[in-house]
């Protein structure tokens, strides 16, 4: 067999020390070169069309070939097979015939010779620095009535609002501060502010532990680096009231572990780690880690590094993080289902939890070429290195917990707060003893105490209509809606809708005329009829509580919150549930699910600030007159938040500014909307459990119903059961 010397070399044993003493002692020479704008180490990056992106096999290929296209990090790939490598950023590209002809002294060399006859491979980036000004500021989205990471905080300097991202919750074991960047919170005793619902609030003021940039060698003990400072950037926020705080990040939930990064832990295969954050001037940021210690500034023989160097994931998928992004919090996207992220202990109460690994503090625009379109990149500090230095700890759990769905953030609030407001204490008692079944009070939402819901073993009753009777009692589904702003036709009922009957005679909340107004306009079997489902319910109720039924009681005051919960939001009273056309079919969802999802602390705390001083008593007797309080409940909300207010928030932006922008138009009539459906309730059971004559049931009797007792209940088709309009059966399981 031949053999040949030397052997081909190999440098996939290189290690990151291997490659940061290359640059150590290279420094002086790569800082001289004119077109050297930075230097990162990381993984040899192959142009997509180059044969060895697809085979390692093919690396011979490349040599002696001639007229390279630039190589770009858009335009490049990194491999299992790429080799450790230094990455040299230039802002001009020559080949290397145009570079000898002109100045061979300005060549970065493919091959670096250290001392002791290691040799590290260069792979040189071409990326242009933008020289524009950044884009100003627009579209941000300010905290409702919680605060927390991922929104944007505002602190004056100079005369002049400056801009930032809070980045997670932290404490020292003493106090709790807001973490993000020195630059943004300033010298200590500095106000900080940021809006809620539009009015300018001091949220803390700086404290005095701030982190600047430190030698590297300090940093990272043992590691070379005595030419290199590397950019810390930290400052902490002191929180003024904890009330008004969340741990969850918005835009990203709550928080896992924080991965720990270190000089035993740091390797080259986080080159290619896919990471995510939400920048309070951005929005949602999707990247990867592309190269490490990414040397941004040479000056005066020092160099100035980023720990990260994040760009964009793939072409598909620019990274456009602007500076008021400065202080975001970038975590690990383990791309895991909520079921795979559970099963590795990785989920919190409803959705995945997300590992916190590092700290944007800037940013860099580069140019492609041939190209106008820029690439950005976010430069960020590892997260445990400031956890250390500054000796923190990540807090995961304050205020957190809030549904992801709106049906349970929606019919959960409704129902809990609820039991809240009434007067009555015995009722109070049997409520507050049973809030555990019925939905899930404040206090369990704050303790992370919301687990997953399995419908099969338990569904709480504020959701048993939509989690259960939605696929067992199919004629349920009329019952959840009504069309009250719809104009009937022809005689009697041309141009009046269902509130114009109702508010005229209150003996038009009649089942025979509900079906003649829908058989003016053709309407099949799915006739909206949402007020006398409460009215069957409220009756329901009062028989229970006479003939002390309690567990029956409660099972369907549970169910009740939800019926009273739809009629208390715009699209579920509405024509225009669904939009005028199919471009604006999404908007239902987009408004009662996506925005409360995204919005949940600050729909919760709403609700709870527009409550605060409110009590709710019985006002109503009979069935009918439960239902003519509910037709009143929909007239109230139609009017406070006009569907087409809904629908034009809906339309006026899309993609990522889409929710903040219906948020901020329409989260405080939403969560006033709320509050009213709370009071209804809450004034229905009342009403109830006084027409029943509760006052006279022993404190005895009021504990805690059972779930087996209740799940008996609600999956007995004959408890409770659901009729279409047109079913005679409705009428007459109804009282004059």
């Amino acid at each position: 067999m031949k053999r040949f010397f030397p052997p081909k070399r190999d440098f996939a044993s290189l290690s990151v020390t291997d490659l940061l003493e290359a640059r150590e002692a290279y420094h002086v020479h790569l800082a001289h070169l004119e077109n050297v704008i930075g230097t990162a180490i990381g993984r040899f990056r192959m142009r997509a069309t180059d044969p060895d992106a697809k085979s390692p096999e093919a690396r011979e290929e490349r040599r002696g070939r001639k007229g390279w296209a630039p190589r770009t990090l858009q335009n490049s790939v990194v491999k299992r097979w790429s080799w450790p490598c230094l990455l040299v950023f230039v802002n001009k590209w020559l080949t290397q015939e145009e570079l000898v002809a002109q100045d061979p002294d300005q060549v970065v060399p493919r091959l670096l010779y250290m001392p002791d006859g290691r040799v590290v491979p260069t792979c040189v980036i071409y990326a242009e620095k933008q020289e524009a000004a950044p884009p100003p500021l627009q579209n941000l989205t300010f905290p409702g009535e919680l605060i927390g990471g991922g929104y944007p905080v505002i602190s004056d300097v100079q005369g002049q609002p400056h801009i930032g991202s809070i980045g997670c919750m932290v404490s020292d074991g003493d106090s709790v501060y807001a973490l993000t960047n020195r630059h943004v919170t300033g010298d200590a005793g500095r106000p900080i502010f940021s809006l809620f619902c539009a009015e300018r609030r001091q949220i803390g003021v700086s404290h005095k532990n701030q982190l600047g940039k430190k030698l590297f060698g300090d940093v990272y003990e043992g590691w070379p680096g005595r030419h290199s400072y590397v950019n810390l950037d930290a400052g902490l926020i002191r929180v003024d009231d904890l009330n008004y705080w969340t741990a969850q990040v918005f835009g990203l939930g709550e928080l896992d572990v924080p991965v720990d990064l270190n000089t035993d832990s740091i390797s080259l295969d986080l080159i290619g780690c896919p990471v995510r954050a939400f920048g309070g001037a951005s929005g949602e940021l999707v990247g990867e880690i592309q190269a490490l210690f990414y040397r941004y500034k040479s000056i005066a023989g020092f160099e100035y590094v980023s720990d990260l160097l994040i760009g964009p994931r793939n072409a598909d998928t620019p990274l456009k993080t602007i500076p008021g992004d400065s202080g975001t919090i970038w975590v690990f996207d383990h791309e895991m289902s909520r079921d795979q992220a559970e099963q590795r202990g990785m989920s919190g109460a409803r959705a995945r939890r997300y590992r916190p690994l590092a700290l944007q503090w800037g940013g860099q625009a580069l140019i492609e070429d041939g190209s106008e379109a820029k690439m950005q990149f976010a430069l960020a500090t590892c997260l445990s290195t400031i956890l250390r230095e500054l000796d923190l700890d990540v807090i995961p759990d304050w205020n957190i917990g809030h549904s992801e769905y709106w049906g349970k953030t929606g019919h959960y609030k409704i129902a809990a707060k609820a039991c809240e407001l009434v007067t009555d204490p015995k009722l109070k008692k049997l409520l507050m003893n049973n809030v555990s079944v019925i939905a899930f009070d404040d206090g369990a939402i704050q303790q992370g105490e919301l687990k997953k819901i399995d419908a099969k073993t338990f569904a709480p009753l504020a959701d048993v209509p939509d989690l259960v009777w939605r696929n067992s009692r199919k004629t349920d589904e009329a019952n959840h809606f009504a069309d009250m702003d719809e104009e009937g036709k022809g005689t009697g009922f041309s141009g009046k809708t269902l509130l114009d009957l109702v508010k005229a005679s209150p003996d038009n909340l009649s089942i025979e005329v509900w079906n003649k107004f829908y058989d003016s306009l053709n309407v099949g079997a799915k006739r909206g009829a949402l007020p006398f489902r409460v009215w069957q319910l409220y009756e329901q109720m009062v028989e229970f509580v006479k003939q002390r039924k309690l567990a029956e009681f409660i099972c369907a005051g549970g169910v009740l919150s939800h019926y009273v919960g739809d009629a208390c939001q715009p699209l579920h009273v509405s024509r225009l549930h669904h939009g005028r056309n199919a471009a604006e079919a999404p908007v239902h969802s987009k408004y009662e699910t996506d925005m409360l999802d995204r919005f949940a602390p600050d729909i919760i705390a709403g609700v709870n600030e527009n409550l605060k001083t409110s009590k709710a008593k019985s006002d109503v007797t009979g069935g009918k007159e439960a239902a003519l309080s509910v037709v009143e409940l929909m007239r109230g909300t139609i009017k406070k938040l006009p569907p087409m207010d809904v629908i034009n928030a809906f339309n006026e932006k899309d993609g990522t500014e889409r929710l903040p922008h219906m948020f901020n138009v329409l989260g405080k009539r939403t969560t006033s909307c709320m509050a009213d459906g709370c009071m209804r309730l809450a004034s229905l059971w009342a009403s109830a459990w006084k027409e029943g004559g509760g006052n006279k049931i022993a404190n005895t009797k009021l504990g805690l119903v059972s779930r087996d007792a209740l799940r008996a209940l609600y999956n007995n088709k004959d408890f409770l059961p659901a009729f279409r309009l047109t079913d005679p059966k409705f009428a007459a399981a109804l009282s004059d």
